[in-house]
């Protein structure tokens, strides 16, 4: 669904509504971008379904704790306290990585 923020797929590329498929390697790629915008209402349920539960235990317990209990949280922490806990955001910038049960 982020097709149109690159990189996804090595041989995908954002396509249009008026030309949406294309074909490499024998594969039939439809890439056209910000498909969720086309069913807005659909789209937004799906997503509140998504994360409400993630919104509900970092409401309930914190975000420390919560990220402690929930291994999904904690993969999403990239800077804690200034410091880099994501070893890709760290390496991708050459930035010191600090093992994030370090912090938690």
């Amino acid at each position: 669904m982020a097709v149109d923020q690159g990189g996804c797929i090595e041989t995908c590329h954002p396509t249009t509504h008026d030309n949406p498929i294309f074909i490499i390697d024998e594969v039939v790629h439809y890439c056209v971008a910000n498909m969720p915008g086309a069913v807005p209402y659909t789209s937004t349920i799906a997503l509140t379904n998504a994360t409400l539960p993630y919104a509900l235990q970092l409401a309930d317990n914190g975000w420390k704790e919560a990220c402690k209990t929930n291994p999904e949280l904690k993969l999403g922490l990239n800077v804690v306290n200034g410091k880099v806990v994501y070893k890709g955001v760290a390496e991708a910038f050459d930035l010191e990585y600090t093992e994030v049960n370090s912090i938690l």
